[in-house]
């Protein structure tokens, strides 16, 4: 009786046990039915997110700034002139309507390669030209060597010593037209000197140079012995 006995407690006690696991594992199973919701939810919040962010990055970039409008072709006959003028090493520095005077001129130079640098701005030119078309026909108007010089004589403020180089600025504005500005290159010296500013007259319909203020034009003198520099 007593071995009955105690095989029936040691059966109570092994149901005991797997109602016990049954119950945990039915609490597990409710408390992993609460969590699946809230996992679903998550990972959709994370999907939404994704998809904000790589819409986010596809997104049109702004436009790129207006490209600048393209210089005008060089045609091949103003090409070939500024050969005859200057030789094969010639290059073209501006071309159009430099005077505004609704006719086409162009500037022409031979430039230094490799500019050294320098205190004063620009390009150094061993010569330069401005000529213009006249009925097919390319006229010189301004020339740079040793002097500058145009149809009249020499520039007024051209120095009286023959320069070997000049360090040439320019612009292209829209009412008064193109500006030269010439600083003559002295070997052998720092001396700094004021640029020559030349500009188109459109008085006297020729290329002059200014005085220092750059406001009134100066006359220019027939010869370097005797240099004008009469107001006009």
């Amino acid at each position: 009786m007593g071995e009955v006995r105690e095989e029936r407690t040691g059966m109570l006690s092994s149901f005991m046990q797997v109602s016990t696991f049954i119950e945990r594992d039915r609490a597990s199973s409710s408390e992993r039915k609460l969590r699946l919701p809230f996992l679903a939810a998550c990972i959709g919040l994370m999907m939404i997110a994704v998809c904000l962010q790589g819409c986010g990055s596809d997104e049109p970039k702004p436009a790129a700034e207006a490209a600048k409008p393209a210089e005008p072709a060089i045609p091949e006959d103003v090409q070939d002139a500024a050969k005859v003028m200057l030789g094969s090493d010639a290059q073209i520095l501006l071309y159009g309507d430099l005077a505004k005077t609704g006719k086409q001129q162009v500037l022409v130079a031979n430039v230094v390669p490799n500019t050294p640098k320098s205190v004063v701005a620009g390009t150094v030119v061993t010569r330069a030209v401005v000529a213009e078309n006249d009925d097919g026909k390319w006229v010189e108007l301004f020339r740079c060597d040793e002097y500058l010089k145009n149809q009249k004589g020499f520039l007024a403020l051209t120095p009286l010593q023959a320069m070997t180089g000049w360090k040439l600025q320019y612009e292209n504005g829209p009412t008064q037209g193109m500006s030269l500005y010439f600083t003559p290159i002295k070997s052998g010296t720092s001396e700094r000197t004021l640029p020559i500013a030349v500009r188109w007259n459109p008085e006297t319909k020729r290329y002059q140079s200014m005085d220092y203020s750059y406001t009134n034009f100066l006359m220019e003198g027939a010869s370097l012995d005797h240099p004008r520099s009469t107001l006009r």
